[in-house]
């Protein structure tokens, strides 16, 4: 049986992660790397190891809306419910990297990654008039995007690393929260 204090820990420690990481962003030579977060290695984290998707989708959401505080807007709703669909989709993933394969887990990293940036900036090209609906505008805007997708796979599969790494450790020495996701623990 799973425990709900246990599930309710790596809860709160995922959306803390995520939070802190969010907000904090790294530098390299005095330059920010943009969109190094935790955000896609945390919702995977969150789909392995909760049982109800719900629960675990709960979980990026909550760092989103809670980091959203301090960070500015998204510019409309509908382009916030983009950017939240596509933090949250990786938890969908999170079923699948319960193998704990580390090829799967890095896979769903960088396909958290790469679908991030093909729907929001597909988001603001269509939503906004920052570019001409068009090909030729459309290819612009990711062009334009490519600075800030530069970064965020590596983000992703270092993110990713830490916290499946430090989960699996914290197994190691705590086997109760080995017992999370039963015998399809990712970490175990």
């Amino acid at each position: 049986m799973k425990s709900r204090a246990g599930l309710a820990g790596v809860w709160f420690v995922l959306v803390a992660v995520a939070v802190i990481g969010r907000l904090w962003q790294p530098t390299w030579r005095g330059e920010p790397l943009w969109n190094v977060t935790p955000m896609a290695g945390v919702a995977l984290a969150a789909g392995a190891a909760m049982p109800n998707a719900a629960v675990a989708a709960s979980v990026p959401l909550a760092a989103l809306a809670i980091s959203n505080l301090v960070l500015p807007g998204y510019g409309s709703a509908a382009m916030a419910v983009i950017v939240f669909a596509a933090t949250a989709w990786p938890v969908l993933l999170g079923r699948f990297v319960r193998s704990g394969k580390w090829i799967a887990v890095f896979g769903g990293a960088l396909a958290s990654s790469l679908v991030f940036f093909l729907s929001t900036n597909f988001a603001c090209w269509a939503l906004t008039t920052m570019y001409p609906h068009t090909a030729a505008g459309l290819a612009e805007c990711f062009v334009a995007a490519l600075p800030f997708y530069r970064w965020m796979p590596v983000g992703d599969l270092a993110w990713t690393a830490a916290i499946f790494g430090g989960l699996k450790a914290v197994a190691l020495v705590r086997p109760a929260v080995a017992d999370l996701t039963a015998e399809t623990s990712p970490w175990t």
